[in-house]
């Protein structure tokens, strides 16, 4: 188990296929059965065209970095020092705010574009949150 002591999320019955599939290192998102579009976060009905015949499926983890902050201060329990707060633009069209990983977080060596894979981290028994690296 990773060494975190930050907030844990509480799964509700929209997000329970999301928070399983990560416990069992998929990335699970859903996609529109009438427009084709794949979309995250979590919701009963497409935010494209408002149909409620929605599937999950498992995404590849695959994507790039789309946006990040370098946030000047901690989170105590989460991030003690500089971390990477990251928007990761999936493969499959998708954003998603994570955490980028593995990189120094400095604003001359992290940059746009740059592909990404996920990580996922155990931090309980019960919850695993998503991060991502440089592929």
């Amino acid at each position: 188990m990773a060494d975190y002591a930050g907030p844990l999320p509480k799964a509700t019955s929209e997000t329970k296929p999301y928070w399983d599939g990560l416990k069992e290192h998929k990335l699970m998102i859903q996609r529109c059965k009438e427009c084709n579009k794949a979309y995250f976060y979590p919701r009963p009905l497409c935010p494209h065209c408002q149909s409620w015949n929605v599937e999950w499926f498992e995404a590849s983890g695959k994507g790039k970095l789309y946006s990040f902050v370098l946030p000047q201060r901690g989170f105590p329990g989460v991030s003690e020092g500089a971390y990477v707060l990251a928007i990761v633009e999936l493969e499959e069209g998708p954003r998603m705010m994570s955490n980028l990983v593995g990189v120094d977080p400095d604003p001359d060596k992290v940059k746009c574009d740059i592909p990404v894979v996920i990580e996922y981290v155990d931090v309980t028994e019960e919850v695993t949150l998503p991060k991502f690296r440089p592929a």
